[in-house]
């Protein structure tokens, strides 16, 4: 089987940007010149717009990581949500209002959400030219990019993927692969935080985020067509909310509980799919070689780079920043610098938290610089074009 490495860049909302930091340090582990060296790329929620992205640029690996520097660099909210006093009023009231008639049993809850998120369909449409995704693939620089998002009306995890013509649709358990021509309606749908962002419409079903119902991230690069894995996560390893043992009693804010939600939708699916990939590993190890051949087993080399430092605690030092109409709708929530730190890290696509997060991941891709030129180099890219 022909080597390819795949890509897994995971959601998070504006914790993406920590993915961008990453993929800067590995621009400069390459050649300058060099194509892109992930040939499966496949995206999550937030970590969708990133990958499109690569998908895009893939014949310049350093162009399409310039291209995310330059955007999230200079990121504010309200390209990404509706800012400004009438905006957040109007939708907060359709908001409460929807819930409040379907409690009462009057109708059903229809396109509300508690941010518009209509900015962000014109800033993609602006800068991401889907179109050139298929361009990346006939030219050789990508086998296959994938979006994945959940489907609210089947409780699938649907993951829709443009790649060469040999790769096959699939169905599992809870999850399905359909091939397609990835657009901005995909972006869209895989990044659509539940609750706060409005579900989007994919041919006869609404989907959100895809991380939601993601039971096998992994498994579907494999899908694609890739040998082995690196994942960008945006989520400290083993995460645990950093607080005082005194402040445990305190019964939790909305902007906790769904912190504490995002943060689990966010990171269960991908550890549990690890631990998976690790025992066949292990399992493997132990087999003859008739007993892989049978089985049908392999080993999977992953690569996991994810943050070391909980990005809650970086996001309380930029809460200030944010528009004074997203503070307020916060705090009637529950979430301030300190209570509620969590949820406010996935919505504040301000450039200085941004770049905090950039330089983060830019420093730890550079702590593991060695793991990272190995891993790539035996995936068959030690030489690649100048």
């Amino acid at each position: 089987m022909k080597q390819r490495v795949g890509l897994i860049l995971t959601g998070g909302g504006a914790r993406a940007a920590y993915q961008v930091g990453v993929l800067k340090a590995i621009a400069e582990f390459l050649p300058r010149r060099a194509h892109n060296p992930f040939p499966v790329i496949c995206g999550t929620s937030a970590g969708a717009l990133n990958a499109a992205t690569l998908a895009i640029s893939a014949q310049s690996y350093r162009k399409g990581v310039q291209y995310l520097m330059d955007t999230w660099k200079n990121f504010h909210p309200s390209q990404v949500y509706r800012t400004d006093a009438a905006g957040v009023f109007n939708n907060t009231v359709l908001w409460i209002a929807g819930v409040a008639s379907v409690a009462l049993g009057f109708s059903k809850l229809k396109q509300v959400s508690l941010l518009d998120n209509s900015p962000l369909i014109e800033l993609l449409d602006e800068l991401l030219p889907c179109e050139k995704i298929q361009q990346s693939i006939n030219a050789g620089h990508l086998h296959a990019l994938s979006i994945t998002a959940s489907g609210y009306g089947s409780g699938q995890s649907v993951t829709f993927y443009q790649g060469a013509k040999e790769i096959l649709p699939w169905r599992r358990t809870g999850r399905v692969g359909i091939p397609t021509e990835i657009g901005i309606k995909h972006l869209l749908a895989s990044s659509a935080l539940p609750f706060i962002f409005p579900a989007t419409l994919i041919n006869r079903e609404y989907f959100g985020d895809g991380s939601m119902r993601q039971i096998a991230p992994i498994g579907n690069a494999l899908q694609l067509g890739a040998t082995r894995v690196l994942v960008i996560g945006v989520t400290e390893n083993g995460y645990t909310e950093h607080v005082e043992r005194s402040d445990i009693a305190e019964y939790p804010s909305l902007a906790k509980i769904a912190g504490h939600a995002l943060n689990s939708i966010f990171l269960d699916s991908m550890e549990v799919d690890l631990e998976r990939v690790r025992k066949i590993n292990s399992l493997v190890a132990m087999m003859s070689d008739e007993m892989r051949e049978r089985s049908k087993l392999k080993h999977v080399d992953v690569l996991v780079i994810s943050p070391s430092q909980p990005l809650e605690k970086i996001a309380e030092q930029f809460a200030d920043a944010l528009p004074w109409t997203i503070r307020l709708l916060l705090r009637l929530v529950g979430a301030n610098k300190h209570n509620g730190s969590i949820l406010l890290s996935y919505l504040l696509s301000e450039k200085k938290f941004c770049r905090s997060l950039i330089n983060l991941g830019y420093q730890d891709a550079q702590m593991r610089r060695k793991e990272i030129q190995s891993f790539l180099e035996l995936s068959g890219h030690r030489d690649l074009p100048q």
